[in-house]
C-alpha cells in the first residue's frame, strides 16, 4: 500500500475529484475541450500532488506538493465561477462545489502545518 492512500486528505481530493467529473458530464459539448478539459485537469492535479508529495523523502519536500495541490484547488474554484457564469452549473451545484474545494483547501493546509 502507498503512503497517500492512508490520507485522508487525498480520499477527499479523489471524492472532490468525483464530483467535478459529474458536473462537468452536463456541460455542451463544445466545452469538451475548452473549460470542462481544463476543470478536470485541475481536479485530477490535487490528488496527484497529494499522492506525488507522500512519496517524498522529507516533509519540506511534500510540503512543496501540498502547495500545489492547495492552487490546483483554487484553479477549480475560479473555473467554477466561469461555469457558473456561463449558465453550466447552478447557483446550488456552485456553492455546493465552492464549499467542498473550501473545505477540501483547509484540510489540506492543516495537514500541511502540521507536517
Amino acid at each position: 500500500m502507498f503512503r497517500f492512500e492512508n490520507l485522508d486528505i487525498w480520499k477527499l481530493a479523489v471524492s472532490y475529484c468525483n464530483e467535478i467529473y459529474k458536473i462537468t458530464a452536463k456541460f455542451p459539448s463544445d466545452e469538451l475541450f475548452g473549460l470542462s478539459s481544463q476543470l478536470k485537469r485541475a481536479v485530477v492535479s490535487i490528488s496527484a500532488n497529494i499522492a506525488e508529495g507522500s512519496g517524498s523523502d522529507n516533509n519540506k519536500e511534500f510540503r512543496v506538493f501540498l502547495n500545489y495541490a492547495i492552487r490546483s484547488n483554487v484553479e477549480v474554484i475560479s473555473e467554477l465561477f466561469i461555469a457558473r457564469n456561463r449558465g453550466f452549473i447552478s447557483n446550488t451545484e456552485f456553492d455546493l462545489l465552492y464549499k467542498n474545494g473550501e473545505i477540501l483547501i483547509k484540510k489540506i493546509t492543516a495537514f500541511k502545518n502540521s507536517l
